[in-house]
């Protein structure tokens, strides 16, 4: 990527140096128990340095020159490129966006639904998600089928199945869902749509994988992945990416367009472009688009992906076990479809005094899922093993207690998303 300086940080580093350097280009990590990059991952301090760097620039020269305007062209281009790298897809079959949501609107929207049609999702799809969904049905009048993913993925693909029929034409689901932590089995939900409803097209929230697990769109074989740069890839606010399949590109059409998205700035007669780029509507945060690329480029160029994706997953299966083996302690997260996240609950306790208590034990920034009145941590690369045991054994001595014999310390605020 061009112009990009690293941190003290390489592929090549033993392991507890490279941890070392990581964390040192991850200013937030010193200040608690960063488990929480499923809502939104620490900015590396190359990313920041970048974004301040162009505001500042803007502020000083402006941004009406043509050489500026140019100039964006190229970062959007090179921010396209990559998070390309990191799903593993061509450029031309990426687009900008300003947010998950965003994405998935976009994919909604790309075809024309008609009386009687159907779209089949599930019901641990993220909230603003599902404000997209019901927005859709009110305006379209399609009729919306929520699948609840069973215990195990023999029985999610038997409700996908049952929700199936020759009428739906998106199927809308979660790689990871947010709430439980639960990887749901998407090749094989997409081989099931193939068969039983061939004129669908799978939509992919990709929130709680992209940058967290491996993510080819090869393999996965979905139309659309939407995610965004603020959790596991440590990008800014405001921005995201939308993958289009190539296979698709002629039987969808963005409901709204921009200039991005035509084949010709300089001659709209030619109409829009034949790929994903169609779908990009607006105009971007130039800093944002800069911290975004520079985030991805840290990571896959400096950091290492596998090394990235092989570390947070092992970090996980070890606060899972932790905590599974905790008297007191109810796991709601599956062993066997375990990503990044981990979701627990404490009977007789309610998942925002556990924040409380684990606050005047251990600095630690964690989310309340309020749906299911649970605690959801996210493991990710540059957490550390102590953190880790850090963090079980907090939880390990509220559970061995009630609210009311749990011995009292001093407050230490947590910070978290309720």
């Amino acid at each position: 990527m061009a112009g990009i300086i690293g941190p003290m940080v390489s592929p090549f580093m033993p392991d507890a140096e490279k941890l070392i350097a990581v964390r040192d280009g991850l200013p937030a990590t010193g200040a608690g128990i960063y488990l929480n990059t499923g809502t939104a991952g620490p900015i590396p301090s190359e990313s920041a340095a970048a974004m301040a760097e162009l505001a500042q620039w803007e502020v000083v020269t402006g941004r009406a020159h043509p050489g500026f305007i140019e100039e964006s062209h190229a970062r959007r281009d090179e921010a396209r490129a990559a998070v390309a790298a990191v799903i593993h897809a061509d450029l031309d079959a990426v687009a900008l966006t300003h947010s998950t949501t965003d994405g998935v609107i976009a994919a909604l929207w790309s075809i024309g639904w008609q009386p009687g049609d159907n779209l089949v999702t599930t019901t641990v799809e993220f909230p603003g998600v599902m404000a997209a969904v019901a927005a859709l049905a009110d305006r379209s009048g399609a009729a919306v089928r929520a699948v609840d993913p069973g215990p195990d993925d023999a029985a999610t693909l038997a409700a996908f199945a049952r929700a199936l029929d020759g009428r739906t034409r998106i199927v809308l689901l979660s790689h990871v869902a947010w709430t439980t932590g639960d990887r749901l089995p998407v090749e094989e939900v997409v081989a099931l749509v193939r068969a039983a409803a061939p004129r669908a097209l799978v939509v992919l929230d990709g929130a709680q994988s992209v940058g967290a697990i491996p993510v080819s769109v090869g393999d996965l074989g979905v139309d659309f992945l939407a995610f965004p740069a603020r959790k596991w890839l440590l990008g800014p606010d405001g921005v995201g990416a939308l993958y289009v399949s190539p296979r698709i590109t002629d039987l969808v059409r963005p409901a709204f367009a921009g200039i991005n998205g035509l084949a010709d700035p300089h001659a709209p007669d030619q109409g829009l472009r034949r790929d994903a780029r169609a779908f990009e509507a607006s105009s971007f945060h130039a800093p944002s688009i800069v911290g975004m690329a520079r985030s991805c480029g840290w990571l896959s160029m400096y950091v290492g992906l596998d090394w990235i994706m092989e570390r947070a997953q092992g970090l996980a299966r070890v606060a899972f076990e932790r905590l599974a083996a905790t008297p007191g302690v109810t796991v709601v997260t599956s062993r066997d479809r375990l990503a990044t996240l981990v979701t627990f609950r404490i009977p007789n306790w309610s998942a925002g005094d556990v924040l409380d208590e684990l606050g005047r034990r251990t600095f630690a920034i964690a989310r309340h899922v309020d749906a299911l009145d649970a605690i959801r941590i996210s493991t990710a690369f540059f957490n550390t093993e102590a953190e880790i045991g850090r963090f079980c054994d907090a939880v390990a001595e509220i559970a061995a207690h009630t609210p009311e014999t749990l011995p009292r310390r001093p407050a230490l605020s947590i910070l978290g998303q309720g």
